[in-house]
């Protein structure tokens, strides 16, 4: 056995145990293992997309090329990063003053109907006469119905829409909006279903992600607004296999956007950006830091971040702590999803989180609304402790809450409730489309065998 095969064996040794160990840029590793090995750098150099397929055991999104240089002590490589998909005209369009309100409006399209009333449900009596065997059916029918009502509201671009409107005044106009971060969101959550219809929805919003990718790596909810990375490490978490994401070209950005304490922040802010932007920023959202987890993973970068995490969660302090999510059970969800993605990250608040969920639940032991029913239920699922609730109550309630074209009501989702810019400043974010896929999500948790 080579000296290089032991080596390789050791690193997949030392990954299986965690990924501490692992380099958080993946470019770095390539560059210590064609360092350390002239077989793979001989294969790097020839074949760089078998190569680095073959060494991350996956299969690198179609449409890009790559190319591998070798520099010597007589030649050097430049490289330019591409040209934005902004011209000059567009970008302080974007971000000045007045115009930048104008600008959000090209983001958004057609008014959206008011919200709808939510379905009446089935009686008690009939709900509470149903088998095991006849719910997991029944739930089974129920996500197809969902996965019908799905294929109509995600465009042909694989965009999911959602619904931008004021929380505090419903005389303002509605708009539909399809920023990449909602799509991101919503395909987190619907990859968990294997209908051939959820994967085929999930493939053609990946594809809607990549085409509004921004070097070298990044994304933004809206084009006048600065880059965040919500939506860059949701985005990245979707679309993995592009080369960008999967090579880290982003994690030095990303790493440099931390504050004192070691948090992620959650703009990020170009040296020039205008004053009227900056206000947009907050330090840091424990959400965020939860999705910037999910996607870095366990390394000494994000140490900082898992510790803050660890001490809201402990201390009981998630309350009011989000600008974003105003609903708990939302940043549960999120660092629940951290947790599963970057063990052993985290792993010691499963417990906790599990005991903080289950005191949310109301005097009939279910939730406040059917959304915070969906993520409450992933979240268990995630943090192993979905056998703590009663899984038929919580399929009947979500069965129960499902219209007759297999939509779930639209309820905020996400949004900025402060009230530092008064009442105008309220502003929601939700949809049928966004409810619907996260109940579906509950619904493949609940209805496994060993659940229902």
């Amino acid at each position: 056995m080579s000296a290089a095969t032991i080596r390789r064996q050791a690193r997949v040794l030392r990954h299986d145990r965690g990924r501490m160990n692992e380099p958080i840029n993946a470019t770095q590793r390539l560059l210590s293992r064609a360092g350390e090995d002239g077989e793979f750098r001989a294969r790097l150099l020839a074949s760089p997309r078998d190569a680095i397929e073959r060494e991350f055991g996956v299969t690198l999104a179609k449409g890009h090329e790559i190319h591998v240089h070798e520099e010597t002590e007589t030649a050097m490589h430049v490289v330019l990063p591409p040209r934005s998909k902004l011209n000059e005209e567009e970008r302080m369009e974007a971000m000045t003053g007045a115009a930048s309100l104008e600008f959000l409006k090209k983001t958004m399209y057609d008014p959206a109907p008011p919200p709808r009333p939510p379905s009446p449900g089935k009686s008690a009596a009939r709900a509470g006469a149903m088998t095991r065997e006849t719910l997991a059916k029944a739930a089974e029918e129920s996500i197809g119905r969902g996965l019908d009502f799905l294929e109509s509201a995600i465009d042909a671009h694989g965009a999911w829409r959602c619904i931008r409107y004021n929380t505090a005044n419903p005389d303002i106009p509605r708009h539909f909006e399809r920023p990449p971060f909602v799509s991101a969101l919503c395909m987190l959550a619907l990859e968990s279903c294997s209908d051939a219809r959820a994967k085929a929805m999930c493939a053609a919003t990946r594809e809607y992600i990549a085409d509004t990718i921004e070097f070298p790596g990044f994304w933004r909810y809206y084009r006048h607004l600065p880059q965040d990375l919500d939506s860059t490490t949701l985005c990245s978490l979707a679309i993995g296999s592009h080369p960008w994401i999967l090579l880290g070209r982003n994690v030095p950005r990303l790493l440099a956007n931390r504050d004192e304490e070691g948090r992620f922040m959650t703009w990020v802010l170009a040296h020039d950006q205008p004053d009227v932007v900056s206000t947009f920023r907050i330090e840091a959202d424990p959400v965020v830091n939860a999705n910037v987890i999910a996607y870095l993973g366990d390394h000494p970068e994000t140490q900082n971040a898992q510790r803050w995490l660890e001490i809201l969660v402990t201390e009981d302090r998630l309350e009011g702590s989000s600008k974003w999510y105003p609903d708990t059970a939302a940043i549960y969800y999120a660092i629940a999803r951290a947790m599963t993605r970057v063990r052993p990250a985290l792993d010691r608040l499963r417990p906790i989180i599990a005991e903080r969920i289950m005191s949310m639940r109301n005097a009939q032991r279910g939730f406040d609304n059917i959304l915070q029913t969906a993520q409450a239920v992933s979240a268990l699922y995630n943090v192993g402790r979905i056998e703590s609730i009663d899984a038929k109550l919580q399929l009947e309630s979500l069965m129960d809450s499902q219209r007759h074209d297999g939509s779930w009501p639209e309820l905020l989702a996400f949004g900025d409730q402060s009230l530092k810019w008064g009442a105008v400043g309220q502003i929601g974010h939700g949809s049928e489309a966004v409810t619907s896929a996260f109940c579906i999500e509950a619904l493949v948790r609940l209805a496994e065998p060993s659940r229902a």
